[in-house]
């Protein structure tokens, strides 16, 4: 195990609330892919357990066809938030920008996002769930910021308005 990985792990505090813990074991059948075939596009991705256990959403993004964009999403029991918590996520990306996307309600239309960069190296990302806008197809809505009690959907999506291939590698997923 890389060695910043593991005081990453020692460093997660022990008053978080599991969302998702990428390992050898993981079931990651509850993870679906979407990509912008839904709408025409090309782009295409997968998820997997890579050799050494974590979570991997990998693909191509491709802008023919009007497309643009290769999303990952979980829906779990839902899980009581409070409004000063922080989803954070234990992750290693490529260097480029992806957004993290959450749900109250899965059957809601919208979405609420917060984008992040990655840097190539094993990062923690934290987002105040405050922080998380009201989304609907790439188009802010008027609502409040994320100000509910619970969450039971969590997203990966990466377009970046260009043809590319990216890697996200997953670990852990959790409140604080």
């Amino acid at each position: 195990m890389n060695f910043l990985l593991l005081i990453m792990l020692v460093n997660v505090p022990l008053n978080t609330i599991k969302i998702f813990d990428f390992n050898s074991e993981s079931n990651i059948y509850s993870w679906r892919i979407v990509n912008d075939v839904v709408m025409g596009g090309k782009s295409s991705s997968t998820i997997t357990i890579n050799k050494e256990g974590h979570g991997q959403f990998s693909g191509t993004v491709s802008t023919e066809n009007n497309g643009g964009f290769s999303s990952v999403r979980h829906i779990f029991k839902s899980v009581k938030v409070k409004k000063t918590n922080k989803i954070c996520v234990l992750l290693k990306g490529d260097g480029k920008d992806y957004q993290l996307r959450i749900k109250d309600n899965h059957k809601n239309y919208y979405s609420y996002i917060n984008t992040f960069s990655t840097s190539g190296k094993w990062q923690e990302i934290e987002i105040p769930l405050i922080n998380m806008y009201p989304s609907f197809r790439g188009r802010k809505l008027t609502k409040p910021n994320f100000y509910q009690d619970a969450i039971e959907e969590i997203t990966f999506l990466i377009a970046n308005n260009k043809n590319e291939k990216f890697q996200l590698i997953i670990d852990k997923i959790y409140l604080k």
